[in-house]
C-alpha cells in the first residue's frame, strides 16, 4: 500500500533514481537513450530536485510504501500565469502503473494549492499513456508549445488545463 506525503531531503536519491527510469520507460523510443539521458543530466541533478525540495509555492510529493517510493509528483505556482498551478512532474514507477498511485498523488496536489483556479501542463503528443491519464482526469488541450527556444528541449509538447474544484 502507497501512501502519498511530502517529499523530504532523505527521499531524493531514491526520487532520481525512480525519475531516472521513468522517463527511460517513457522516452527512449520516441528520442533515443541519449537524448534522455541528455534531459535527465539536465532536469534531475541533486541541486535541481533540492531547489524543487524548498521551493516555497510549490508541492513535492512521493508515494511511499514504507520501502519504497512508487511515484513522485511536483506542482508550483505559475511566476507568469495568474491564478494558474503548474503540474511539471507526474511520474510513477514502470512496474506499477495502473495502480492508481498516479491518480492518489494527483488527486492530493489538486487540493494543495487553495489560490488557483487553474492547473495547466504540457505533455508529449507522443506520449499516449498521459495524455490518455490526464484526459480522463478532466484536463482538456488548450494549446501547443514547440519548445524550440534556446536552452529548451525542441521536444513539442501539448499544452492541457483543468479547472480545480471550488473555482
Amino acid at each position: 500500500m502507497y501512501f502519498v506525503r511530502t517529499a523530504g531531503e532523505r527521499d531524493l536519491e531514491k526520487v532520481r533514481a525512480l525519475l531516472v527510469e521513468s522517463f527511460h520507460a517513457t522516452y527512449d523510443d520516441l528520442h533515443g537513450k541519449t537524448k534522455v539521458d541528455d534531459l535527465i543530466a539536465h532536469l534531475f541533478t541533486p541541486a535541481a530536485l533540492k531547489a524543487r525540495l524548498v521551493r516555497r509555492d510549490a508541492e513535492f510529493l512521493v508515494a511511499d510504501n514504507g520501502r519504497n517510493i512508487g511515484g513522485v509528483g511536483f506542482a508550483a505556482m505559475s511566476q507568469v500565469l495568474t491564478k494558474t498551478v503548474m503540474l511539471h512532474l507526474l511520474y510513477v514507477s514502470p512496474s506499477l502503473q495502473r495502480q492508481g498511485i498516479g491518480r492518489d498523488i494527483f488527486a492530493e496536489l489538486e487540493t494543495c494549492f487553495p489560490d488557483a483556479e487553474i492547473m495547466r501542463l504540457e505533455v508529449e503528443p507522443q506520449n499516449a499513456a498521459a495524455t490518455a491519464f490526464y484526459q480522463t482526469h478532466g484536463f482538456i488541450e488548450v494549446g501547443r508549445n514547440e519548445n524550440n527556444a534556446a536552452g529548451q528541449s525542441g521536444i513539442p509538447s501539448l499544452i492541457f488545463e483543468k479547472p480545480l474544484e471550488g473555482h
